[in-house]
């Protein structure tokens, strides 16, 4: 993949800043800050994007990329109440309509594929089971339209299953192409269903997908490998979080993570995908950087899964040379004209996090700009 970068008056001819154009894979970017995918469930019962969606991520449009919220694959892997599926007509015709006002305001989106796994619960979903790769629950509850109610016991998914699990991902991938979506990022992170596998906690299977290192990466690399001869490497990204510790995705024996992930990234690499994105509260950290330095796609850092990614943290990412761009969440969702503002060194609205996960405008398209 080629990078492209353009100098800055304030550093040496040259070197990239968070300003700096790049290009990605198939997609040229203006800058270097990036939306981060976030759960905003504004898509209703069916799962629907709306024309308030689409205002939503158009008002980013300014941001180098957007990231969008996990969208499930199959109606089996419904995370939430509100979250957007591509499965059906009428959704992959709601994602049209977000990526057409994307577009018609400039911008650049791609589509976050999340397979929730055995997150979620046959109350949200409407089917029989939920799916993963061991039959181990999550302990704790799940927010339904009945209440909340105990994370069920997964189904343990058979060798065959995984082949149509994997295949569903590959349709919603093509999918999201034809709706007019710049690329698909796997959601590999956060304790969803590419996490689990990743996992010792959650992946305890015994047969070629579980019990080494490299047999946990299997499953998620086998998915990348077929999404991208569907869609093209230039158009697939790759979301992870090790040692988020979420959801009972356990990576605590740091001698087992880092065999996970550089066999997960030996797998990744010859594929040629435009990036990886790293959830991880230390990104030039030794894990991190690790990881970086074995992927040679665009690298996004992003820190802010307790804490908001600061202006600051993220012109320090860019420049020391800690990652090729930077996902921001909480500014973004209270700050549409957020470029402008860093651009500017502007003060930032502060986010709303009552309005984070509700169903209206307010905290979602009503932000004031400059």
């Amino acid at each position: 993949m080629t990078q492209t970068t353009a100098s800055n008056p304030s550093q040496d001819e040259g070197l990239p800043t968070l300003f700096s154009p790049i290009t990605v894979g198939d997609v040229h970017l203006p800058n270097r800050l990036v939306m981060a995918p976030l759960t905003r469930l504004r898509s209703g019962q069916d799962g629907v994007p709306t024309a308030l969606v689409a205002e939503h991520y158009a008002q980013r449009a300014s941001l180098g990329l957007i990231i969008s919220e996990g969208t499930y694959p199959t109606h089996e892997s419904r995370t939430y109440t509100g979250q957007p599926g591509i499965v059906t007509d009428e959704q992959i015709e709601g994602w049209r309509g977000v990526a057409d006002a994307v577009h018609a305001a400039g911008g650049r989106i791609v589509l976050q594929l999340m397979h929730g796994g055995r997150v979620g619960h046959q109350a949200i979903t409407g089917t029989d089971r939920l799916v993963a790769p061991s039959a181990i629950a999550i302990n704790g509850e799940t927010h339904t339209p009945q209440g909340k109610l105990a994370y069920p016991v997964p189904h343990e998914l058979t060798i065959d299953e995984l082949a149509v699990v994997r295949e569903e991902i590959v349709t919603a991938a093509r999918n999201a192409i034809a709706a007019g979506l710049d690329g698909v990022e796997l959601h590999g992170a956060n304790g969803y269903l590419l996490h689990e596998f990743l996992a010792p906690s959650s992946n305890q299977r015994t047969d070629a997908y579980g019990g080494s290192p490299a047999n946990r990466a299997r499953f998620p690399l086998e998915v990348a490998r077929a999404v991208v001869d569907a869609v093209g490497a230039g158009r697939v990204g790759l979301r992870l979080s090790p040692t988020h510790g979420i959801l009972d995705v356990i990576e605590d024996d740091p001698a087992e993570t880092q065999a996970t992930y550089d066999a997960l990234l030996d797998g990744i690499v010859p594929l040629g995908i435009a990036y990886v994105s790293v959830l991880h509260a230390q990104p030039d950290g030794e894990l991190v950087q690790r990881i970086r330095s074995r992927f040679d796609g665009m690298f996004i850092a992003n820190t802010g899964f307790s804490r908001a990614t600061t202006r600051e943290e993220s012109l320090a990412l860019v420049e020391d040379g800690h990652a090729d761009a930077v996902a921001v969440g909480r500014p973004v969702i209270a700050n549409p004209d957020l470029l402008e503002r860093w651009l500017g060194g502007h003060p930032e609205n502060e986010p709303d996090p009552a309005t984070f996960y509700a169903s209206t405008a307010a905290g979602y398209t009503d932000y004031p700009r400059l």
